[in-house]
């Protein structure tokens, strides 16, 4: 997830403010990742090392910082993080935060403290790389999280993604409840009111579960276990937190109930397959299907432009050379 930045008219680029409506969906999302981190850790069952956690935080925030710097020299600017204080800093550093400790919570790599610093990295290097041209400027258009996560899963076959019961490890009864009615009413509200993806949620849960379905008919899938993903935590968390990342989803509401859809349809061809980790392979190949899209509508368009220049040359060229063999 990424802010969106705004330059204020008559102001340079260095001083350009966040749109607030975004700050604060990031300020609650980092603040949500932390508390159920915290509780995690504490009560319910998390299986990495304790201190984890504070090894990815300082590998995104170094990554993040020392990536801006460089790209900030490169493009002859100020530092996002320089010019609003402790609170600008603060939000520009809300991203590599919610990154870093999302990748440490959902993947598994045993004691191998390398690779998950690996996937910090690539979480919040991708941003850096894989952009393409919107509405005037480049934006990373790969779930940042979720690609690090998915690289690590492909490159490096033993990895795996932590254990769903790890959420709930150590509760029953009916705490076994309260935890995913909490994580959906936060961020029901959460993107509800905020990040106005809620198009998005209902186009991606609606299609996961006609595919549930169409795998039952079709490949012998057993319909209720297919439909009984959607009831667990790790889903729950993927659907508030994950796929509804406005820096790498749509903003119209057709658009995104495509792009929920897409993810679903991705899924279910991959599952079907019998592709592991099918959740995060299906949001990188739409992501990547996005983000070649915006390229494509990038160099139709330059061509037009293009176009519509040469034809504008001919135009103003043509009364000139008619006068020319008039006058001879």
């Amino acid at each position: 997830m990424a802010a969106t930045i705004e330059k204020a008219p008559g102001k340079p680029a260095s001083i350009a403010r966040h749109d607030p409506k975004v700050v604060l969906a990031l300020r609650n999302f980092a603040m949500s990742m932390s508390v159920f981190n915290i509780i995690g850790y504490i009560f319910l069952g998390f299986e990495q090392p304790f201190f984890w956690p504070f090894i990815a935080l300082a590998t995104g925030y170094t990554v993040e910082i020392t990536l801006e710097v460089i790209g900030a020299r490169v493009e002859g600017r100020a530092p996002r993080f320089t010019g609003n204080g402790f609170k600008g800093f603060l939000e520009f550093i809300y991203p590599a935060h919610i990154g870093s400790l999302a990748v440490n919570m959902l993947l598994y790599v045993n004691d191998q403290i390398l690779v998950m610093i690996f996937g910090v990295c690539v979480t919040v290097g991708a941003k850096w790389v894989l952009r393409a041209p919107v509405k005037g400027r480049m934006r990373h258009f790969m779930n940042p999280s979720n690609f690090g996560i998915a690289v690590v899963l492909l490159l490096i076959p033993w990895a795996s993604i932590a254990p769903p019961y790890h959420f709930t490890e150590n509760v029953d009864t009916w705490i076994d409840w309260l935890i995913p009615g909490i994580i959906i009413i936060g961020g029901t509200m959460l993107n509800g009111k905020l990040t106005n993806r809620m198009p998005l949620i209902f186009g991606w849960v609606a299609a996961f579960a006609l595919q549930s379905i169409i795998r039952g008919l079709f490949f012998g899938t057993s319909i209720p276990g297919a439909l009984a993903t959607m009831t667990g935590v790790a889903f729950i968390l993927f659907t508030n937190y994950m796929v509804t990342d406005p820096g790498t989803s749509p903003s119209k509401p057709i658009h995104q109930v495509m792009f929920g859809g897409g993810v679903a349809l991705f899924y279910g061809l991959l599952i079907a397959v019998h592709i592991a980790y099918s959740l995060f392979f299906a949001t990188a190949i739409v992501c990547a299907l996005r983000g070649g899209y915006h390229w494509a509508l990038h160099f139709q368009n330059k061509a037009r432009v293009k176009q519509q220049e040469a034809e504008r040359r001919k135009a103003e060229q043509g009364p000139t050379i008619g006068k020319g063999v008039a006058a001879a």
